[in-house]
C-alpha cells in the first residue's frame, strides 16, 4: 500500500509530532516547512498524499492545493484548519481538497483520514500502471507473471535484450519456459510485426533451417533445445548465421551448453555466434514467492478454457505449493494447476527427493509471511497483527528469510 505522507506545516514542533504519529503507524512522513519546500515533492508519480496546514507564511495551503491540482488532480490533499476555520475548510473542499481536519486533531482521526486518502491514491496509481501497460503492449508484463524482485529482474533483462538486434541464447532448467521468453523478446523487439518461426532443434535439418530462415524474413527464429542439433545441422545453422540479411536467432536450451562445447558435442564457432547475449531464466526454487501467483494464473487459464468456476486457493494450498522444489518448474506447476482446476485432487508433491523437515518448515513459514504481507499490501504492522506476532519477532523473521515488505506494496 502507498505509505508516503507529504507533511507541510510551518510549526516545527507540531510538524514533528505529526510525523512521529505517522511513523508509529508504519507510514513514511516527508516533512516540509513551507510551500517552497513542499512543491519539489509534488509530481504525477508521487507515491503518497499531501497533508498540509492552511495558514502558513508566504504561500499558504490553498496555494499548495492549487499547485497539486494543476500537477495531478488525483493526488489527495488533506487540509489542516484552525479552530473556527470551517468556512476555510468549505472553500478548500470546493477547490478539490480530499478532506479537512481541525487542529488540534486526535491521532486516530488523523490516521483514519490519511489511510483513506492513501487507499485512494494507491488505486489511482495502480489504474494508471495498468493503463500504461495496456497502451504500451508490454508483453513482458503480460506474459511473464510474478511479483518477486527476481521476476522483476527477469522482465527487465528481457526488455533490455529485446531492444538489441543481437542473437540470444536463452538458458534455464527444464520446464522454465524458454519458448515463452523467446516469444516475449520477439514481441518487444523492433521486428515484432515480422514473422516468428519456431523450430525443434532435435529434428532440424539443413532444409528445415533454411526454410525457417526464409519464412521468418527479418523477424525471429526460435530454436527449441539448440543443444540437440546434430553436427550436420549445427554446420548448416552456422552457415545461415554468417549469410547476409537474416532473421534474429533466439536459441533456447535446458542443457549446460558450456559443458556441451567443452565435451565437443556442440560446435564452438556456432556457440560463440549464438552467445552474443545470454538470458538465464531463474528456476521456481529461486523465487518461491512467485509460486502462488503463477499457480493462480494457471488455474485461471484452465478455468477459462474449460468454462469451470474458479476454485478457492487458500493459504494451506499455497504453503504446500511453496514447500516443494518443482524440478519441472513452470510446466510442472501448470500441470498441477490444471488438475486442481478440474477438481482432480489436492496439490501433490512431485516424485523427487523431498526436502528435509527443517527446509519444508522454513518454506512454509516464508509462505505465510509473504501471504500476510501481500494481504496487508506490504504493511508490516498489519501483517504482524494478522499472524499474531510481536512486531520485533515479525521483523526478525523477515530478515531471516530475506523478505522486504516494500516488495508487496
Amino acid at each position: 500500500m502507498t505509505r508516503k505522507v507529504l507533511l507541510v506545516d510551518d510549526d516545527s514542533a507540531l510538524r514533528e509530532a505529526m510525523a512521529q504519529t505517522l511513523e508509529l503507524a508504519d507510514l513514511v512522513a516527508v516533512p516540509a516547512g513551507s510551500h517552497v519546500a513542499a512543491k519539489d515533492h509534488v509530481s504525477p508519480d508521487f507515491d503518497g498524499i499531501v497533508l498540509t496546514d492552511i495558514r502558513m507564511p508566504g504561500k499558504d495551503g490553498f496555494a499548495l492545493l492549487d499547485l497539486v491540482r494543476k500537477i495531478d488532480p488525483e493526488l489527495p490533499v488533506i487540509l489542516l484548519t484552525g479552530v473556527g476555520d470551517i468556512p476555510m475548510a468549505v472553500r478548500g473542499m470546493s477547490a478539490g481538497a480530499f478532506d479537512f481536519l481541525e487542529k488540534p486533531c486526535a491521532p486516530t482521526d488523523m490516521l483514519a483520514a490519511v489511510h483513506k486518502a492513501l487507499r485512494t491514491r494507491a488505486l489511482v496509481l495502480e489504474n494508471r500502471r495498468l493503463k500504461r501497460q495496456v497502451e504500451s503492449g508490454d508483453a513482458a508484463a503480460r506474459m511473464l507473471a510474478g511479483q518477486s524482485p527476481v521476476a522483476e529482474d527477469l522482465r527487465a533483462r528481457v526488455r533490455m535484450v529485446a531492444g538489441t538486434v543481437a542473437d540470444v541464447l536463452i538458458t534455464g532448467a527444464p520446464g522454465s519456459g524458454t519458448a515463452k521468453v523467446a516469444e516475449v523478446i520477439h514481441l518487444l523487439s523492433a521486428g515484432s510485426r515480422r514473422p516468428f518461426q519456431k523450430l525443434a532443434a532435435v529434428s532440424a535439418t539443413h532444409d528445415s533451417l533454411a526454410r525457417a530462415f526464409r519464412e521468418a524474413e527479418d523477424g525471429s527464429v526460435f530454436l527449441d533445445e539448440v543443444a540437440a542439433l546434430d553436427p550436420e545441422a549445427q554446420f548448416a545453422l552456422l552457415d545461415l548465421t554468417e549469410a547476409g540479411p537474416r532473421p534474429r536467432v533466439l536459441a533456447g536450451t535446458y542443457r549446460d551448453i558450456d559443458a556441451e562445447v567443452a565435451a565437443g558435442r556442440f560446435n564452438p564457432d556456432l556457440f560463440y555466434k549464438l552467445d552474443v547475449m545470454r538470458l538465464r531464466i531463474p528456476a521456481l526454487r529461486e523465487r518461491p514467492e512467485d509460486i502462488p501467483v503463477l499457480f493462480r494464473h494457471y488455474v485461471d487459464i484452465a478455468c477459462e478454457q474449460a468454462a469451470l468456476p474458479r476454485p478457492e486457493i487458500g493459504p494451506a494450498v499455497n504453503a504446500r505449493l511453496m514447500a516443494q522444489d518443482w524440478p519441472g518448474n513452470a510446466r510442472a506447476l501448470m500441470n498441477a494447476a490444471m488438475r486442481f482446476a478440474m477438481g482432480l485432487g489436492e496439490v501433490e508433491t512431485p516424485e523427487d527427493e523431498p526436502a528435509g523437515l527443517a527446509e519444508q518448515l522454513a518454506r512454509v513459514e516464508r509462505t505465510l509471511l509473504i501471504e500476510a504481507l501481500r494481504r496487508a499490501g506490504g504493511h508490516a504492522t498489519d501483517a504482524a497483527k494478522a499472524l499474531k506476532l510481536p512486531r520485533k519477532t515479525f521483523y526478525d523473521k523477515l530478515a531471516r528469510h530475506g523478505i522486504r515488505p516494500g516488495s508487496y506494496r
